[in-house]
């Protein structure tokens, strides 16, 4: 029997590892982690080659802005991110009229959970997420057509929980993950 190739470990940017060290240098500076532990902890996120030990070198880290949640809101139009992004612990979108396109392959996601809540009247709306992401959907309403999303055969532990909520009157969402 062969055994199928596993995916390679989720590799960071240097965006990523820039805010990684400017969330040390924001714990040290509001005295959460001493002299000794900034050093550690940087060492740790200047040779970190993967996600998951970024995500150690940040652990038990207070959250930053953790109560804060963005809103995206279009009477009509499109509303689009893509690129280089922060993404917010909670992410609010909202559009009358008009499709919606959040690409977060590329964005600087910080929480292990981000809940997008989407209230959309008619358009449709494409959200791609990480490679390595889990999506849950299972609190959205739709009014004409069924989600379209085709999960990963195979997840890698450490990646970001992406959860989608919220109403779509008419129009399709589809969720797809990122080639890279």
């Amino acid at each position: 029997m062969t055994s199928l190739p596993e995916d390679p470990p989720s590799a960071i940017s240097e965006g990523d590892r820039d805010t990684a060290v400017q969330r040390l240098q924001e714990a040290y500076s509001q005295g959460h982690i001493s002299h000794e532990e900034l050093d550690e902890r940087l060492h740790q996120v200047l040779t970190a080659r993967t996600r998951g030990e970024l995500v150690a070198a940040l652990a038990s880290l207070p959250e930053e802005n953790a109560g804060t949640t963005s809103t995206i809101a279009a009477a009509a139009g499109r509303i689009k991110r893509r690129g280089a992004w922060r993404v917010p612990r909670i992410l609010k979108v909202e559009s009358a009229y008009g499709r919606v396109r959040l690409d977060l392959s590329r964005a600087v996601i910080e929480h292990p959970v981000v809940d997008i809540e989407l209230q959309l009247g008619t358009g449709r709306a494409t959200i791609t997420v990480p490679r390595d992401a889990t999506v849950e959907f299972e609190d959205l309403r739709t009014g004409w057509k069924d989600t379209r999303y085709k999960p990963r055969a195979r997840s890698r532990p450490g990646g970001p929980t992406i959860r989608i909520c919220g109403t779509m009157g008419y129009g399709r969402l589809k969720i797809r993950h990122a080639w890279r």
